[in-house]
């Protein structure tokens, strides 16, 4: 599988790499930073998604201010190797395996890992099953939030927006019907990044349709290390989540449930905003995992902007 030219978004300040992992597959990532403490950035599921298309605005800005920073192109997604062998055939442990072996591939003991949507789903579980390699984790806009805290499903609010946008048929056109569907602010919708996650997309099909994140593993051993109720709320890891208060994908509702339930993270909820906060709102979330990741709490200028929780005292 090449990577070409056209298929890649500039990044200035990013650069495109490969590693090859463990297992044999040839993973493709994005970085920025050459000094500081590590931060892998996991990238959402909606078809099309990638490093690039996921953290082209944060990364180069913690990069400048003294981070190294991955974005790699998870299994199914981006530019990830699409031979069979290599699809996510057992969904969120495919995914954490994949977060180990990359992070293993280079040489990354311990770092932060933040995740957007179903990437943080992916840190949430790498967290769990890791938590010796993990500094520090903020954490942006996931469906599965309730489910984390423990929140009964039928108290959970569910989305229609992307099953009414339609699926992904090949074209730029439904690709961009599902973007509308989720993104708040419109200008972030430009063409080189549709254009970029439309050819991903078509290339990851099969992998993609591999994955089977939603359903529960058939087998009861593996069913354990999967189901994540309860878990979260016992890791002593610093953690920040932020959500938007015009999220049409993952209704902001059922974070407010599961604030309560989670006593050991900070809740944000940004204001015009919608799911992919880092491009709705670049300039308030890079500032706020800017202070998090640096000094281990945000500023209470910063905090303010980006909608901090009056639920409760704020943890600092």
């Amino acid at each position: 599988m090449a990577l070409n030219s056209e298929d890649l978004i500039t990044i200035p300040g990013a650069v495109s790499r490969y590693v090859r992992l463990e297992n044999g597959a040839r993973a493709h990532y994005m970085t920025a930073g050459d000094v500081g403490p590590a931060v892998v950035l996991l990238h959402g599921g909606l078809a099309g998604s990638s490093g690039a298309a996921g953290w082209r605005m944060l990364m180069p800005f913690l990069a400048e201010n003294g981070f190294r920073v991955y974005a790699p192109d998870r299994p199914g997604y981006g530019f990830a190797d699409t031979r069979e062998e290599y699809w996510p055939r057992h969904g969120w442990k495919s995914h954490t395996d994949f977060v180990r072996m990359f992070a293993d591939a280079l040489c990354l003991d311990r770092f932060h890992i933040g995740g957007n949507s179903n990437g943080c789903q992916n840190s949430v579980y790498f967290m769990l099953n890791n938590p010796e390699r993990v500094i520090s984790a903020p954490l942006i806009a996931t469906g599965g939030i309730g489910n984390f805290a423990g929140v009964p499903a039928d108290q959970q609010k569910r989305s229609t927006a992307l099953r009414d946008a339609g699926p992904f048929d090949g074209t730029k056109d439904s690709m961009y019907r599902m973007l509308d569907a989720i993104t708040f602010r419109k200008e972030a919708l430009v063409d080189d990044v549709l254009e970029m996650r439309t050819r991903a997309a078509r290339k990851q099909v099969d992998s993609l349709a591999s994955s089977n994140l939603n359903r529960p593993p058939d087998d009861p051993n593996e069913y354990q290390w999967w189901n994540v109720a309860g878990r979260l709320n016992q890791l002593t890891i610093p953690m920040i989540y932020l959500h938007g208060l015009q999220d049409a994908s993952a209704p902001v509702e059922n974070a407010f449930l599961a604030e309560p339930l989670l006593p050991n993270i900070q809740f944000f909820y940004i204001d015009q905003c919608g799911h992919q906060c880092q491009t709705d709102q670049p300039d308030i979330v890079n500032n706020v995992f800017l202070e998090f990741l640096r000094d281990g709490k945000v500023s209470s200028e910063t905090a303010e902007r980006a909608g901090i929780s009056k639920n409760r005292p704020a943890l600092v």
